[in-house]
């Protein structure tokens, strides 16, 4: 099942970030996968965007591959899936 507008509309909301690089990363990613975000999705990317600007961008770009804050929930195969969807240019 894919996110409801206003779910949709509330994480780019939140996907509105500090760091120019984070929100051009993340804009590029709505653009292409918006409209096809599952619930699981959803899900994943708030817990991304609740991350300091500087951890999000540390993951968007592979400066790592883990934070502190999400290292047990960055083994799923959900984030991992998500974050290469993230990570495409």
């Amino acid at each position: 099942m894919t996110l409801s507008n206003a779910e949709l509309y509330r994480l780019k909301s939140d996907a509105r970030r500090g760091l120019l690089e984070n929100d051009l990363i993340l804009r590029r990613f709505f653009e292409r996968h918006g409209t096809q975000l599952s619930a699981e999705d959803g899900k994943v990317l708030s817990q991304l965007l609740a991350l300091e600007d500087n951890d999000l961008m540390d993951l968007l770009i592979g400066r790592k591959d883990s934070v502190s804050a999400l290292e047990k929930e960055l083994q799923t195969d959900s984030f991992k899936a998500l974050l290469q969807r993230l990570r495409e240019k």
